[in-house]
């Protein structure tokens, strides 16, 4: 395989993870804080169709092969990733990493698959949606230290 598609693999692989990751994280959020059933399941469902939509990829059996994580130049880069001030900001941080991320994948995935670069457009905004709702959901109780 050449090296440029080596590379593409990363790309869709480490946003295929985030994006995954911060889509938990807001789950539970919304599950164990927020204690919203309808709110799990529509961000539940966007994890889970981010797994379908990756299997629709020509290149899926090889994405992890061209996994580096201890030599990543991106590992040790934290800037604000560090600091939350509580779980609505925690919330935020994550929904605004599965927006990037599934940005990513919809630019990527055009190289192989139409189709599933508008799925992730699709389900890009379906997560603009889900923002809004749970970001109205806050209020200045919630998740305070």
């Amino acid at each position: 395989m050449p090296k440029v598609s080596k590379t593409i693999n990363r790309i869709i692989d480490a946003n295929i993870n985030r994006a995954k990751e911060g889509l938990r994280v807001c789950e539970e959020i919304t599950r164990f804080i927020l204690r919203s059933r309808s709110l799990t399941a529509e961000l539940k469902e966007a994890r889970h169709k981010i797994s379908i939509l990756l299997a629709a990829l020509p290149r899926a059996g090889e994405l992890i092969k061209g996994r580096y994580t201890l030599s990543d130049v991106g590992r040790d880069i934290y800037g604000s990733e560090l600091k939350r001030k509580d779980c609505r900001d925690i919330f935020f941080a994550n929904i605004q990493r599965v927006k990037e991320s599934t940005r990513v994948l919809e630019e990527f995935t055009k190289l192989d698959n139409i189709k599933t670069a508008v799925a992730f457009k699709r389900l890009r905004y379906s997560i603009y949606n889900i923002e809004k709702k749970v970001m109205s959901r806050f209020s200045s109780s919630y998740c305070r230290r």
